[in-house]
C-alpha cells in the first residue's frame, strides 16, 4: 500500500455538508473515510450520503457495544449502507462479536469487522479504575485475541501497542491505529499516541487522522506529508 492509502481521513465535522466539503477536498490524498459517533448520530444515513459522490470507502467507526441480538440488527445496517469497515468493543465479548459478523452476513457483504480494544484516551490509571487487570498492551493483546478468534476481521489499537499486536498475531488481521499526531503535536484528550510513521513501521495497516487534517490550515498539504512520512 502507498502512504496516502493508508491515511483514514476522520470527518468529525457537525453536519453531512462539511463532511463532503472535506471529503472531496481530501480526495485522491487519502485512502478512506471514517464517519464517527458525532456525525452519525446527528444526521444517520444522510451522513454517508453525502460522502458517496467522492469514491473512497467509508469507515463507519460506531464502535457498537451491546447485547448480541442489538448488535446484529446494528451490524447488518451499516452492511445496507455499504460501509467498507465498522467497529465494536472488543470488551463486548464473543458472541456480540459473532452476532456482528451475522449481522454482516459472515463477509458476504464487503463490510470487515474491526473490534476497538483499548481506546486512544485511556491511560493505566483509567484501567485501574474500571477494573480491567494489567497494562493497556496487555488488555489490548487479550482484546484483540478474543476478537479475532471470535470472526473480526482485525482491530483497532493505539500506536503505542500496535508493534506488540502485529509480532503476537501475525501478518493477517487488519490493525487499524488512531492517536496519530504529527511530532510535537498537542495530543488533547487522548493518551497513548504516535506518529504515523512509526505506526506503519511497527505493523499498522490503516492509521486515522482526525484532527492534524481537519485543524490544517491546507488539510490537503497535511494529508500529503503524512503520506511521504510513511513512505520514507
Amino acid at each position: 500500500m502507498t502512504g496516502r492509502e493508508r491515511i483514514v481521513a476522520a470527518l468529525d465535522v457537525p453536519d453531512p455538508a462539511a463532511a463532503a466539503a472535506l471529503a472531496r477536498k481530501l480526495d485522491g490524498h487519502v485512502g478512506m473515510l471514517k464517519i464517527g459517533l458525532e456525525l452519525f448520530v446527528a444526521h444517520g444515513r444522510a451522513a454517508v450520503d453525502a460522502v458517496k459522490s467522492v469514491s473512497l470507502p467509508v469507515f463507519l467507526d460506531l464502535k457498537l457495544h451491546d447485547i448480541p441480538n442489538t448488535v446484529e440488527a446494528a451490524a447488518r445496517g451499516a452492511a445496507g449502507l455499504g460501509a467498507a469497515l465498522l467497529t465494536v468493543h472488543a470488551s463486548g465479548g464473543a458472541a456480540m462479536i459473532r452476532a456482528a459478523r451475522r449481522g454482516l452476513g459472515a463477509g458476504a457483504s464487503g463490510t470487515r469487522l474491526l473490534a476497538v480494544t483499548v481506546l486512544t484516551s485511556l491511560a493505566q490509571d483509567d484501567l485501574d479504575a474500571v477494573g480491567i487487570s494489567g497494562s493497556p498492551a496487555d488488555a489490548a493483546l487479550r482484546l484483540a485475541r478474543l476478537a479475532l478468534h471470535a470472526g473480526a476481521d482485525g482491530v483497532v489499537c493505539s500506536p503505542a501497542e500496535v508493534g506488540l499486536l502485529r509480532r503476537e498475531l501475525g501478518p493477517g488481521p487488519l490493525l487499524v491505529v488512531p492517536g496519530i499526531r504529527p511530532t510535537g503535536a498537542a495530543t488533547h484528550d487522548q493518551q497513548r499516541t504516535g506518529s504515523a510513521r512509526d505506526a506503519v513501521h511497527a505493523g499498522a495497516s490503516l492509521v486515522v487522522v482526525g484532527r492534524p487534517l481537519r485543524e490544517a490550515a491546507d488539510p490537503v498539504a497535511a494529508a500529503d506529508a503524512l503520506a511521504r512520512e510513511m513512505e520514507t
